[in-house]
């Protein structure tokens, strides 16, 4: 059976590893994208899945390049979870109407994510 594709894309490496590791311990297939220009090619390039996403990058925010993705339909059939230390219920709000599938605050749990993840999967 295939493992189901998640691209983390984050900024900080520290955030990556620890994701990555955590989705490889419950077996997931991970790539990773420290920005929204290497993110796209991944997925030009990869069968993903999901994409956890940071709001807060340089260049491209994690916002305007979901809203990007849903605009265009180039990650048609692809969950998106925004991963973020914003936490206020307008963001909450604009994640989602952008085309967030979910939307999980900095810090979380490893845990919450997975359990996340599996739903936006299903």
């Amino acid at each position: 059976m295939l493992k189901d594709h998640i691209l983390v894309v984050d900024d900080e490496a520290a955030i990556r590893d620890m994701v990555r590791m955590a989705l490889e311990s419950e077996d997931f297939q991970v790539s990773d994208a420290g920005n929204a220009h290497q993110a796209a090619k991944l997925l030009a390039s990869e069968n993903i899945k999901l994409i956890l996403l940071d709001w807060m990058m340089p260049g491209i925010s994690g916002i305007d390049f979901a809203a990007r993705l849903r605009r265009e339909n180039t990650a048609e059939g692809v969950g998106i979870i925004m991963l973020t230390a914003r936490d206020s219920e307008e963001d909450l709000i604009r994640g989602l109407e952008t085309g967030a599938d979910d939307y999980l605050r900095k810090p979380f749990s490893t845990r919450e994510l997975v359990s996340r993840i599996r739903a936006v999967l299903r």
